[in-house]
């Protein structure tokens, strides 16, 4: 997946945590060909040659360094990345519960965005950095809503009774990648911004999740469990030639 998408793996950064501050790659695990490379507290596998420098961090939490290789997990935590002003959207559960944070990317002004009572997370950045989109189970269960930057104009988009979660703007902010239970089980949908033409894009019996969208918009890569273990596809915007992209025995997410 690395290769398809010109190297670059920022379009995965909605599932990013908010540790991914400093690095060290570890030495080769299962094979020359494979690597464990860790980012503060998160956890990313590599299959392929990695090459060093690794370094992790900045607008966009773009991994550089990594030549010729297929990245098969990214992140395993919460969601949380900067906006192109450099802020940075997180989740934090110092006042109780979780809720929507704002910080400059030194670390200063952490603003608490979403300030209720429900528990609020995934936050994910609007392009033109104007917006987050985020879950929030404020309404019973959990919805995606939207926000202006500042916490204010929120806006229930998904209006489901099925937990709704993992927001991802697609490049163009015109559209949300999402995550839903509607249909029974964890599939990957796709909705207009305002939150209109919400669609089932994988349409599989299995568990489908972690939707990210490439920097072309015209690919989702998720998370699937239909090959018995966690794998990662890669599919058309519109839900067509979905392809399993890791093909690994081992658990990639």
């Amino acid at each position: 997946m690395h290769n398809r998408f010109a190297g670059i793996i920022s379009f995965a950064a909605a599932l990013c945590c908010a540790t991914l501050v400093g690095c060290g790659g570890s030495g080769p695990v299962g094979g020359a060909a494979e690597q464990t490379l860790q980012f503060g507290s998160l956890v990313t596998r590599v299959v392929g040659t990695a090459q060093p420098p690794v370094t992790a961090g900045g607008s966009g939490a773009v991994v550089t360094g990594v030549a010729g290789a297929t990245v098969s997990s990214l992140t395993l935590a919460d969601a949380s990345f900067t906006d192109k002003e450099g802020r940075i959207a997180f989740t934090s559960s110092r006042d109780g519960n979780s809720e929507v944070y704002v910080m400059n990317a030194d670390g200063s002004g952490q603003v608490n965005r979403t300030n209720n009572a429900a528990n609020d997370s995934y936050p994910a950045w609007s392009p033109d950095g104007s917006k987050i989109a985020f879950s929030s189970n404020r309404d019973g269960n959990y919805e995606v809503f939207t926000m202006n930057a500042d916490g204010s104009g929120l806006v229930n988009r998904t209006n489901n009774a099925a937990p709704d979660y993992q927001p991802a703007w697609s490049p163009d902010g015109s559209k949300i990648a999402f995550t839903s239970t509607r249909d029974g089980n964890y599939e990957v949908y796709t909705m207009n911004a305002d939150g209109t033409g919400q669609v089932n894009r994988t349409n599989n019996a299995a568990y489908d999740y972690f939707p990210a969208w490439s920097p072309d918009g015209g690919k989702i890569a998720f998370t699937s469990y239909r090959d018995v273990n966690g794998e990662v596809y890669v599919m058309n915007a519109d839900g067509g030639a979905q392809v399993n992209q890791t093909n690994n025995a081992a658990t990639d997410i």
